[in-house]
């Protein structure tokens, strides 16, 4: 249904809960038919030490150091922040910076690790089969210990939203199996093969954060996924509060707040999270990873890739240990000549191009594609100026303005950007998708997001100098004032005292007051 009528029909009351905007690209779901296949160990694997939103880890292992399977390798910094852990067993090679999955091509701190062959796992987290007896807290614990993040690509450290705020009771749990990103099939397959675990992990969620209802979410397009999700529900017991629905297919329907709104018809506010309004939302490969966390005591070490793309000749979905090369990736899938070749990682509408396929697979990397040069270069032409069409506007989820975001990014003008609300852009790429004058609209928001956040830290960079400064200026003061107070005391303390006067004789003075007491001495002899 076109934007315009969606629209109309929301405000007429006959789509209550569905999202505004949206569009419906071409899917080129290659690989949803492909079994996840196990890959297996790479001879060296990578492991960048930030793989989730906020704060880097710093390793806890020197060059030489043999490791096991799950073992801690590397130390969280800071409350945003989730540990590392060794994919296989080996031995510790070299730290430094390797590029990562980025469009410039930077690098971060990694530690390589040799496999030894052996693969053996470091058994120190005991399995907790019986969670329902275990307090919230400790599961919570065990979350952020096992180095748990969101795996649909947001990678926000999981332990961070599974926690009861009695002020903000939690009433729904939502799975997210929208999977709404063109090729990508990792969700997909993972609610086919392995729905009673993803239903064990639900029920996990919903123990720690005191929900007795669920709603697991998928688009009409997976209706193999639904019926695996629903048959594994009929049998499980304890979770009669918990629905699989079947959502019409539509991009970016996987994002948190659309999904919210089109399951429940509550609105997330600008600025506020969806435990501000009763729910949670976890992707099925976390939750997933959040069962075997807790009932295997298995830190997170592998995740489900899809690797696809029309210049790859067999896409697939594939089992990877975290810090595989993405090179090798594709050679095993019969891709080795890159030359024509674009590589993007994650989807098409969010992800990033990549420069070389010489990076490793991280917590964020759902998806890896291939793309001839044709394809990219058909979604990737000249620019031309905007023709005021309002198409982008009509399919932007957040019901922003993009045409004049981009104009304020471009020209600098960023505090009118904000004033239109830029960080409610979700970078979904509708905009970009629609427009027929082929401007990268996301780009520009990128941009303004970044120089407005550079902005920030420059300006708290120079107010903690202020203080900083202003902070030394008071100290010296106090300073200079103590020593003058303690110059004061030893002044009083130390003065020599003043001389006495000497005693009047009365009678004496009588006496001098006679004629021949005041006589010259001379004249007296």
């Amino acid at each position: 249904m076109p934007a315009m009528l969606r629209t109309l029909a929301r405000k007429m009351g006959l789509m209550a809960h569905s999202f505004s905007g949206g569009i419906h690209p071409d899917m080129h779901k290659l690989s949803a038919a492909s079994a996840i296949e196990d890959v297996g160990i790479s001879p060296v694997l990578i492991l960048p030490m930030k793989q989730h939103i906020g704060s880097p880890c710093s390793p806890l292992v020197s060059v030489g150091d043999k490791v096991l399977r799950g073992q801690k390798i590397a130390k969280s910094e800071g409350y945003l922040s989730v540990p590392v852990h060794a994919s296989t067993s080996g031995r510790v090679v070299k730290i430094e910076e390797h590029a990562i999955a980025h469009p410039s091509g930077m690098g971060m701190p990694s530690i390589f690790i040799e496999a030894d062959g052996d693969d053996l796992a470091d058994e120190s987290l005991e399995p907790l089969t019986d969670w329902r007896n275990v307090d919230p807290t400790v599961l919570r614990e065990r979350a952020r210990m096992c180095g748990l993040a969101g795996l649909g690509g947001a990678v926000f450290p999981t332990f961070i939203k599974l926690v009861q705020d009695k002020r903000f009771p939690i009433e729904t749990v939502i799975l997210n199996g929208i999977e709404c990103e063109p090729y990508l099939t990792n969700d997909h397959r993972l609610m086919v093969e392995k729905a009673s675990d993803i239903l064990d992990g639900m029920a996990i969620i919903m123990h720690m954060v005191g929900s007795s209802s669920g709603i697991i979410a998928i688009e009409d397009n997976k209706a193999d996924a639904a019926e695996a999700m629903q048959e594994a529900l009929d049998t499980k017991e304890g979770m009669d509060g918990v629905q699989v629905k079947v959502l019409p297919t539509r991009y970016p329907q996987g994002s948190e707040k659309q999904l919210i709104y089109s399951l429940t018809g509550r609105e997330v506010p600008a600025g506020k999270l969806p435990m501000h309004i009763g729910v949670i939302c976890q992707n099925v490969g976390t939750t997933k990873a959040l069962r075997d966390a807790v009932m295997l005591g298995r830190p997170l070490t592998e995740r489900i890739v899809t690797v696809s793309g029309d210049a790859l000749p067999n896409p697939a979905n594939l089992r990877v240990r975290l810090g595989t090369p993405i090179r090798s990736l594709f050679a095993r899938q019969g891709l080795e000549d890159f030359s024509n070749i674009q590589v993007i990682h994650g989807g098409p509408m969010m992800g990033e191009r990549l420069r070389h396929p010489d990076i490793p697979v991280v917590k964020s990397t759902s998806g890896t594609l291939a793309l001839s040069q044709n394809a990219m270069q058909s979604a990737h032409t000249v620019e031309s100026p905007c023709i005021r069409c309002g198409h982008c506007s009509e399919v932007c989820p957040a019901s922003l303005v993009p045409n004049l975001l981009a104009d304020f990014c471009r020209s600098d003008q960023f505090d009118k950007a904000e004033d239109y609300k830029l960080f409610d852009c979700i970078e979904c790429g509708s905009c970009s998708y629609v427009c027929p004058s082929n401007i990268p609209l996301v780009h520009y928001f990128r941009y303004g997001k970044g120089q407005i956040a550079l902005g920030r830290r420059e300006q708290a960079f120079a107010e903690a100098s202020r203080q900083r400064s202003e902070g030394r200026d008071e100290r010296l003061a106090q300073e200079e004032a103590a020593k003058a107070a303690r110059r004061s005391k030893v002044r009083k303390t130390h003065a020599p005292k003043p001389a006495a006067e000497p005693e009047t004789n009365t009678l004496t003075s009588a006496t001098d007051n006679t004629p021949a007491a005041t006589a010259k001495p001379e004249e007296k002899s």
